[in-house]
């Protein structure tokens, strides 16, 4: 026979959080869920529909999804209080942070353990483009498909890794340079639209392969980053410490807690998220340091180009403060 098997910590949370959780007023009537759009919202909102309806039920309020056509839309939401929690990139979650009121609260990771994912470049399958030196010739002949601006994998990583560090800009090296979320751009360049474009092996590999199969074997990946922290969830700052702690109950114990029938539905609904996630992680606003690092650098090179003195100054401060925190917190976790 099953039995329910709860963990002492999490028990010792509920005891005292979610009694004052549970007070008049601790969480708003509904809570609006931000989803940041990698892919179409149907898309969307068909995958994370019974993670939020869980999420209702536990919490004894209706939770409802929030799209917007881009990541900016997400964050301006949640800066105007129609978002109270939203999964984010770790660069839109920087905006989130900073202009946003947001705090990052929790991590998610992949289904088979793994906690990062990578930013790639793509081109079409039979094409002569095979490596990042193919694309850097830059003479202007072909056409690239950026991410969007707030996006961490389609945006500030190749930004950094492929440009930044090698003194390019994709206005200097392409034709026709246009911007879209990360189905946009596998699309774009399946059908011929771009020639090269940024995507992610979340969206490739897990998410359009099975999505569009025939369009996803038309691709072929020349570029891959170094490793990128899996997405952080954040919620707004503001928010009751008794509403986050119940809702930082919920998090930690979906697809953990329980018994094994219940673990197993909820694991079943997290690997349909996204690239397949499992349990969460707990984070803190640590873990946007490695993209806020990556981001000051690219500013100081800028400075460097332009001869900005007193902008260089001030990017080494930041690089130098950044690498400070990192000391702190990188070796122990987020």
């Amino acid at each position: 026979m099953l039995k329910k098997v709860l963990v002492a910590a999490a028990f010792a949370l509920s005891a005292t959080g979610i009694a004052q959780a549970e007070e008049k007023g601790a969480l708003p009537e509904t809570i609006n869920f931000g989803i940041i759009s990698t892919e179409s919202a149907s898309v969307l909102e068909k995958n994370f529909q019974p993670f939020l309806d869980d999420m209702s039920k536990a919490l004894g309020v209706k939770v409802k999804p929030f799209f917007a056509s881009d990541y900016a839309g997400v964050i301006a939401g949640m800066g105007a209080k129609q978002v109270d929690l939203a999964w984010f990139g770790n660069k839109s979650a920087i905006q989130a942070v900073d202009k946003a009121g947001g705090e990052v609260f929790a991590q998610t990771i992949k289904d088979d353990g793994s906690r990062g994912y990578y930013s790639l470049l793509i081109t079409q399958k039979d094409s002569p483009l095979n490596s990042l030196d193919d694309v850097l010739k830059c003479d202007k002949t072909l056409t690239f498909g950026n991410g969007d601006p707030n996006s961490t994998s389609g945006f500030a990583i190749p930004g950094y890794y492929v440009w930044a560090l090698n003194g390019k800009t994709p206005e200097e090296c392409f034709a026709r340079v246009t911007s879209a979320n990360h189905e946009g751009n596998a699309l774009a360049v399946a059908s011929g639209q771009v020639d090269v474009a940024t995507n992610n092996t979340e969206s490739i590999y897990a998410r359009f392969a099975k999505s569009k199969p025939e369009a996803a074997a038309k691709i072929k990946e020349i570029w891959r980053s170094p490793l990128i922290p899996s997405d952080p969830m954040v919620w707004r700052a503001d928010l009751s410490p008794a509403a986050k702690e119940k809702l930082y109950y919920f998090f930690m114990q979906y697809g953990r807690f329980g018994d094994m029938e219940k673990v197993a539905r909820e694991r079943k609904i997290l690997a349909g998220l996204s690239d397949g996630w499992g349990p969460f992680l707990a984070s803190s606003n640590a873990q946007l340091l490695d993209v806020r690092q990556i981001e000051a650098f690219k500013a100081k090179l800028k400075a460097e180009a332009s001869g900005d003195a007193e902008a260089i100054k001030a990017a080494d401060a930041l690089l130098a403060d950044l690498a400070e925190q990192a000391e702190i917190v990188g070796k122990g976790g987020y």
